[in-house]
Parts: C-alpha cells; structure tokens; sequence
C-alpha cells in the first residue's frame, strides 16, 4: 500500500523499540510483526576474510562472517531480509585476476546463494570488466539484480528488474536498487556500457513506486550512491535527492562511498564502509494494519565474530580461495634488490606523495615501454604501497596496483598536460610560513593525485592550486602550449580527465593486459629489480625549518602517537596549537587569569570540537546560547587586541534550553571558558596542561568518504 513517510510513527532511540528489534518475532505484542533488514555494501569481493597482499587471514571483515552474523539473526527473528547494495564482484586478486578472466563458478554470486540473499544492487565496479562478463556472473546468481535506473536501448531494464518485493510475516517488503548515474565517467570505454542508459536515481525510484503501488507495505531503496552529489549539480547522483523527492520510501540503504553512517531523523538511513567489515541493520515494528510504528538503524561491527564454515565449505568459494592462495604462495615473480619506498620522515605522512620514488617510477616505465607513449601518470593508490626487499608475488603486484585498470594512450597539446598536471597538484594545501610538514587536500582523495613520469617539472606549494606547476620540460625543452604529446593513463583516468574537459582527444590505442599483468611481465625480465629513481619532479616554494629544534620536536610526538598526524592540516609553528583534540592540533585565543588558570575563547573551541561527538554551536541570542551537537558555521574570529581590557565575569549559558553558570573571562566582546567551565557546559573531560587544553572525544557519526 503506497502511503506518505508522515503516516509513520518512528522512533531511533525509543527503548520499546529497541527490546522488540533483540526479540524473536514471537514475542511481538499481539497484532505486531517484526521485520529485520540486513544490509551489506561494497563487500569488493572480500569472500573468505582474507588479505591476498599479505598472504594472512583477516580478524574482522569477509562474507563468511557476516554470513554467520545472518544466521544468528535469522534464529532470533525469521522475519529477515538480506539485501546487497553493490561493488560486489570486484576488488580481490581472487575477482579481479582470476574469476575476471574465467568467470565459471564464481565465488562471489555462489557465496551470495549460499548467504540466502534476497536481492542485489548492482554497483559501478560491477562494470570494471565488461557488459559481458557481468551477465555471465549475474546468471549464476539466484537471488534478483536490481538497477531500477540502468536501461537497455529499448527502455527496459538492464538486467531485467529495477525491483523485487519480499514476504516476511505477512508483510511485502519492496526493495528498490539503484546505482550511481556516473558509471560512464569510469567505465564508459568498457565493452557494452555505451549502450546502456543511466537515469537520475530518484527518477527510477518514483518510476518503480508507481509500478509498485499498493503491492508493498514497506519500500526500501538500496542506491548505490552516497547521500550527497558526487557529480551532477542537479542532485542525479546523490541519495538525499531521494529522500527530497521520494515521500514513500521508508527504508533507505546507502553504498558507494565506503562511509559509515546512520540516521534516523525522518526514515533509517544506513551505510556501511568497505571490505564486508560491517552490515547496516534496520528493524522495523508493523502494527495489525501494517503501519511501521517504530524504526532502529545500527551499524555492526564483524569484529569478533567467527565466520561461517559452511559458507567456506562451499565448492566455488573453496576452490577459489585454494586457487587464489596457490596462485600467490606458488608463483615467485622475481626479486627486489632493496625497498623501493623511503621511509616516512612522519609517521603517515607518504614519502611517495611528497618525492620521487621506485614505486612510480617503475609503475611509469612499465607504462611507457608497453604503450610507447611521451608522458604517463601514475597514482599511488595506496599509502603504504612498496615493494620490499626479496621474493616477490602476485600479492606484491596488487600492493602497489589495486586496480584491475588497463591502459589508453591520447593525444593531448601542452597546454592540456599542463592543465592535467595542475588538476593533479590539488592534491596538496597550500604551504604557509610556519608550515612543517607538506599535508593533502581532504577533498580529493589519493587516487586522484598523479605523478609525471617523462616530463620534468617543479610544484611550487606557495601558489594556490591551479598555479603551481613550473619549470616543466620534455626532452630538455620547454613544455609550450601548442607541442603535441602521447599520453599514456589508465582506463579510468582517461574517461574522468575527458568528462572534466581536461582533454580533448579520442582513445587511440588500448592494452591488452592489466597494468598489474604488465608488471609481472616486466618482473620477469628485471630479475632482481633494482630500485631506480630519476627525481624528475620536486616540489617548490616550501621551508619546512627542518633543523628547527621545534619541528624535531612536534615530529617526534607524532611519531611517538602522542599527536595525530598532521595529514589534512600542516603543523603550523606560527600558530599557537594550545588545543589537541583527538591527537590533531588547534589554536584558540587564550588568556590567563588571575588565579593562574587558563582560558580559551568559547567560538574558537566550538571550531576545534567540530567533526566530535563534542561538538557545539555557540550564538549570541540577548545571551550565550550552546547547542550540543550543533554545527559551527561561523567565520574564525581574528586575534583580540593586544590592549583588550579583561573582566572576569559569572556567565550563564543557556545550554540546550536550560542554564548553565560557569566562571568566564569576558575579552573584546568575547567570553573565554577554562577546561573546567567547557566539560560544565558539555558534559566532557577535557584536561589543561600548560596552557594546552587536550580533548578525547568519538568521531561524530556521519562524514564523507573515499568514492570506490
């Protein structure tokens, strides 16, 4: 029955409700059914809980745990639903490099059977191998694939549902799948993806409400997608577009960004990170008349949970997972003659982000010699990548190539790989006087950040982003807006940097084989493989004071963990840093008073607890009014005046409507707080130590991640 999300009563935090969602569905009150919703995301073929990198097993993460989770909920409550919301097939040596190339008896979908699952969204790396592979793994699935916003030319579903509906208790469950529309930024080259439609989410969504009508009590939407734009300006790729325009949707699972996130303001809405460390569960209680009366989401954690032996035991995850192993274990690719990454000065902060290293330049040069191109970039998809002294395998590989990628060769002018090479360097901040560490823009992810291997150049981190690249030559002349360049980047690169108009050319020649592929080949005949670095680019327009005794000091707490490191946001010697919260460094306005204590300007630590369950706002409104929880928008306060009277002052605060008196000082307009007077009005531990004021406090709930 088709009905306004205003008709439900629902309840995150009501204690009924909570003891009903532990409670097997008998022991609803009489007239009552209690539905459980399970929900996984961007599981990235991680079957067995296992690290083929690291040749170990896994303690937390894996299908096989989370299967045994299931059971243990399916005996508290039959009344289950188990659903799946996408990049699912990808992401294992196991799925990228073996069942890829030969998909008979996949693991994946038979672990998915074996699991009970009752439907399937699909994600954007379902489509990393094709059109064609992803039907012949499809067709082994028994549960529904659902992509309700994916259409064949003729209009009709891709593959072949856009929803399912499931029975549990009497009660008919819709559920809805939906994948990001930006599938053909990243795989559009991909064999069959251009003849594919990609619709706006919400769109599909009300198209298949309305189909639906009054054959569903309760409608879930599993989208492939995170809640805000990623893309489109109109909102096509964001799911809170769903939320806005989709009134009947009662249950909202979310994937894509590898996020953990619940809220239950207006309907449960969950998500889940990657690597099927975690699920998303949601109960829902339904009166006789099949109203939801109440609604719980949670995250749980497979910390600690055991996983499923059965599911293990099954003969294409067991088969697979013993192939995969010896395919690893069995096969020396060769040898590396010494580390290929430097060690980091700071702890976390990536020598291979900073500098020239092997790890690139080898990445490079195998791209290079097997495209023939003039300039290639290489990312270094993960931090920590290297390849370390002695034998080495196909887990190796993986460690410095996550990505299943292939690579296209085009023809760009000057004046676009400059263009690129500026897109690139945003991955930096900006250096500022004072700054002792380079640090990363935390609104472009690492995978964005490409280095240049067969040009020269300079990054100048003094200018702002879109200035920064200088200096640069091919073959010992100056890089001129009008030459004419072969660029060699992946498959993914190549269909993001034309979507962004970056450049402008057509793909004019693409590998047969996966970089990692390439790797191994180049392995063979480099053995051992000896570390090279040309240091053809460095980094400009920085004093990082490196003999400074000051910085050593700083240095050596971030390495010891005694501070967080410095990754988004540089350590700042110009700056007062007399407020660490959660390890990371903030400066307030602070003053001492007369009896010797110190206290710190109420705005400025309403910045500082931001992003912590501490957080707070603070406005003028004929008084101090706190909101717990509330989010600081206000632009930072400059420094008072060196000649500001000081007054101490009795302040009362009106913290979340009742009041609040704490001793302040009142300098300049402003009121400043002691460690004793900001764990009073929010209820926190705060300690001060010589001026410096030390906050441990939880992450708040929800936040953006990393798109996969």
């Amino acid at each position: 029955m088709q009905r306004k999300r205003s008709s439900r009563i629902l309840s995150a935090v009501l204690s009924a409700a909570l003891v009903l969602s532990l409670a097997p569905a008998a022991l609803a009150a009489e007239g009552e059914t209690h539905i459980t919703i399970i929900g996984t995301s961007d599981t990235h073929g991680n079957v067995w809980g296992y690290s083929y990198e690291d040749m170990a097993e896994s303690t937390d993460d894996g299908l096989a745990r989370i299967s045994t989770y299931v059971n243990q909920v399916r005996a508290e409550n039959p009344n289950t639903i188990l659903v799946d919301t996408g990049d699912t097939i990808q992401g294992t040596i196991m799925t990228d490099d073996l069942y890829s190339k030969d998909t008979a008896n996949h693991p994946v979908p038979a672990a998915m059977n074996y699991m009970g699952y009752d439907a399937w969204t699909l994600g954007n790396h379902e489509f990393n191998f094709g059109v064609d592979t992803l039907n012949a793994i499809l067709a082994q699935a028994e549960m529904p694939a659902l992509a309700a916003n994916i259409k064949n030319a003729d209009g009709s579903y891709f593959t072949g549902a856009g929803y399912t509906i499931v029975e549990r208790g009497g009660v008919n469950v819709a559920i809805i799948g939906v994948t990001t529309p930006n599938i053909p930024r990243w795989d559009g080259t991909k064999q069959g993806v251009d003849q594919l439609t990609f619709e706006p989410m919400a769109d599909a969504v009300n198209e298949c409400i309305a189909a639906i009508g009054d054959s569903a009590d309760v409608i879930m939407v599993c989208a492939h997608a995170g809640l805000e734009a990623e893309y489109s300006t109109d909102g096509a790729d964001a799911a809170q577009t769903i939320l806005d325009s989709c009134p009947e949707v009662d249950v909202l699972q979310m994937g894509h960004t590898h996020t953990t996130y619940v809220n239950s303001d207006t309907i449960p809405v969950g998500e889940t990170a990657n690597n099927a460390g975690e699920v998303v569960r949601y109960d829902l209680t339904l009166d006789a008349n099949k109203e939801i009366t109440s609604a719980t989401v949670e995250t749980v954690s497979m910390e600690g949970i055991e996983p499923d032996q059965g599911l293990r035991d099954v003969a294409a995850v067991k088969d697979a997972q013993d192939k995969t192993v010896s395919f690893i274990q069995d096969n020396v690719l060769g040898h590396a003659a010494a580390d290929f990454q430097p060690a980091n000065e700071i702890s976390g902060i990536p020598a291979g982000r900073i500098q020239d290293t092997a790890v690139i330049d080898l990445i490079g040069t195998v791209q290079l010699e097997n495209s023939g191109a003039d300039v290639t970039a290489v990312a270094l998809f993960k931090d920590t990548s290297d390849l370390k002294a002695g034998p080495l395998n196909y887990g190796n590989m993986f460690d410095i190539y996550k990505y299943p990628n292939v690579l296209y060769t085009v023809e760009v002018t000057g004046a676009e790989m400059k263009a690129y090479m500026e897109w690139a360097a945003e991955c930096w901040n900006q250096w500022q006087p004072g700054d002792i560490n380079i640090s990363f823009n935390p609104d472009k992810a690492g995978y964005l950040h490409d280095h240049f291997i067969g040009l020269n150049y300079e990054v100048n981190l003094s200018k702002p982003a879109g200035e920064r690249i200088e200096n640069v030559t091919f073959n010992g002349q100056p890089l001129t807006d009008d030459m004419t360049l072969t660029l060699c980047v992946n498959d993914y690169r190549y269909t993001g940097l034309k979507n962004e108009g970056i450049i402008s050319g057509e793909k004019q020649w693409e590998s047969s084989a996966s970089v990692r592929d390439m790797l191994v080949a180049y392995l063979a005949e480099h053995d051992p493989l000896e570390p090279v670095v040309d240091n053809n680019w460095t980094i400009t327009g920085v004093d990082l004071q490196l003999d400074n005794p000051e910085r050593a000091a700083y240095i050596e707490k971030v390495n010891s963990g005694e501070l967080a490191t410095p990754y988004n946001k540089s350590i700042n010697l110009n700056e007062a840093n007399n407020v660490i919260v959660n390890g990371l460094l903030f400066s307030a306005d602070s003053a001492v008073s007369s009896d010797g204590a110190t206290f710190y300007r109420l705005r400025d630590l309403a910045v500082a607890f931001q992003g912590t369950t501490a957080a707070f706002n603070v406005e003028w409104n004929g008084g101090v009014t706190v909101t717990k929880g509330g989010e600081y928008t206000a632009d930072p306060l400059a420094a008072r005046a060196d000649d500001a009277a000081i007054e101490a002052v009795d302040l009362t605060v009106t913290v979340d409507g009742a009041p609040v008196e704490v001793s302040a000082l009142l300098i300049g307009g402003n009121y400043y707080v002691s460690a004793d007077g900001i764990n009073t009005l929010l209820g926190i531990s705060a300690a001060e130590s010589d001026g410096a004021l030390t906050l441990t406090a939880d992450e708040a709930g929800a936040g953006s991640g990393s798109a996969g």
